[in-house]
């Protein structure tokens, strides 16, 4: 933070200037009722810089914030940074010579489970993996490279085929080619593939999708920048192309080795994905994304993202492209076990970021979006003015993929300068919240988490 009177950047201001501690709280009150069915972790990852400064908001060091929920009871919060090198000395991925250690991370960027481990991921280095049982301080374990197979960074949006139970990620980045590479575990937690995809350049690639036979790449037009990798002010160190190109990039899963098929699309952008699926004897992938006309030098938005879907026809090698829906959105979530399958729903979060705030009808109502999808409609629900909400989290409710369940955030108040775990009824979303868990302080903005209940 300044230490004049220089007013902090945006992306250290307000509900994103980081907290300068961890603490541990029990017994939290509630407003309304936590769902009984509801045991286990409520956790969202997000920057948080230990030294209180950072270049920018995507640069901070990672800080897991839980929410412990057992049978009617929400029976801790703590909040815990991810202990990496990084963290610790300030090492850094790449070294004096450009050689990477892709230990050092920001783990600052998303918290998923998979095969009895919980992950905080960042898309520069290897996963950390954090203590996340019953009775755990959400304490960091260390870094995770599958046994020593994992040779590349690992997405930050890994995907678990719910059919399968492999999950699904890639690595980008480096000086040099390969820049991409497909990685699959299977159930267990084995990686079984790792294989590089010819890609032209270094391109900041944040997502993907996943459908029942397929993985597709996006391969967009922000681009690796030196220039601004050596400058300790250079924020993010990606620069837009007006001439890279935009395209898909699809690869069978029963044919992990084999060939990529590219298909070009408009120029624009994606950070996140919102779920993907085939239709017609899989000859067409339905692909649904929060999508940005462009970005700006440094991974800086300079309008909001819509709900857009592409389609492609794998027979006819085309794309079509279509604008689904007006309200500005951001970090999309559907109920994960229907990942790569026909979803009706799914959710967004309004004005998740500061350049986002102006487009929104009233900047001091934060919303979650409900999009029934396969009618094209949206329903919300709004907030109180100076109440932001962040990405909300599906928890079912069942065993039924699709059926009911709750969504989770973290909600900012302003008039209070804390923050509450708020429920809500998915499918009741503009009523009021199932249940307010009041946290003892502010959780800052930040990006990803999940519901992750006891097994």
């Amino acid at each position: 933070m300044s230490t004049d009177n220089t007013p902090p950047p945006p992306h250290l201001a307000g509900n994103f200037a980081p907290v300068l501690d961890e603490v541990t709280v029990t017994e939290l009150p509630v407003t309304g009722a936590v769902p009984p069915e509801l045991t286990g972790w409520y956790l969202r990852n997000g920057p948080n810089p230990q030294e209180a400064a950072s270049a920018h908001w995507f640069t901070g060091d990672g800080m897991v914030h839980g929410v412990r929920l057992e049978g009617g009871r929400a029976v801790s919060y703590r909040n815990r940074w991810v202990r990496t090198p990084t963290l610790e000395t300030g090492a850094t991925v790449y070294d004096e010579n450009g050689e990477m250690n892709l230990a050092n991370s920001k783990a600052n960027t998303h918290v998923v489970r998979h095969a009895g481990r919980t992950l905080a991921l960042v898309e520069t280095s290897f996963p950390y993996e954090l203590s996340c049982a019953a009775g755990s301080e959400l304490d960091t374990i260390g870094a995770y490279d599958f046994g020593g197979r994992l040779h590349t960074p690992m997405t930050a949006h890994p995907k678990t085929c719910p059919v399968t139970g492999e999950l699904h990620f890639f690595g980008y980045g480096g000086l040099s080619a390969p820049y991409l590479t497909y990685h699959r575990a299977d159930a267990d937690g084995e990686l079984t593939v790792s294989r590089p995809v010819d890609v032209p350049a270094h391109t900041m690639m944040h997502d993907f999708h996943l459908t029942r036979n397929h993985v597709v790449f996006m391969d967009l037009p922000a681009v690796f920048s030196v220039e601004r990798a050596v400058d300790p002010d250079g924020g993010m160190p990606f620069v837009w192309s007006d001439t890279y190109g935009a395209r898909l990039g699809v690869l069978r899963r029963d044919d992990p080795y084999g060939a990529v098929r590219w298909f070009d699309i408009d120029t624009c952008y994606v950070f996140h994905t919102v779920n993907a699926h085939e239709e017609n004897d899989g000859q067409s992938l339905v692909l649904l994304a929060m999508r940005y006309p462009k970005l700006e030098d440094g991974a800086k938005l300079s309008s909001p993202a819509h709900l857009w879907r592409w389609t492609v026809d794998l027979a006819t090698g085309t794309v079509s492209e279509e604008q689904l829906d007006d309200h500005p959105g951001e970090f999309p979530r559907i109920d994960d076990r229907l990942t790569g399958l026909p979803a009706d729903f799914a959710h967004a979060t309004a004005a998740p970021v500061p350049e986002l705030a102006q487009y929104d009808p009233d900047e001091r109502r934060g919303a979650i979006h409900r999009y029934e999808l396969r009618k094209a409609s949206v329903s919300s629900h709004y907030f109180a003015p100076g109440r932001q909400p962040g990405e909300a989290a599906f928890a079912p409710a069942d065993d039924r993929p699709g059926g009911p369940g709750w969504l989770m955030t973290f909600v900012y108040d302003a008039s209070t300068d804390r923050s509450d775990l708020v429920i809500l009824d998915a499918d009741n979303l503009a009523g009021d919240p199932v249940a307010t868990v009041h946290l003892p302080r502010r959780v800052p903005a930040g990006f990803h988490g999940n519901w992750l209940a006891d097994v």
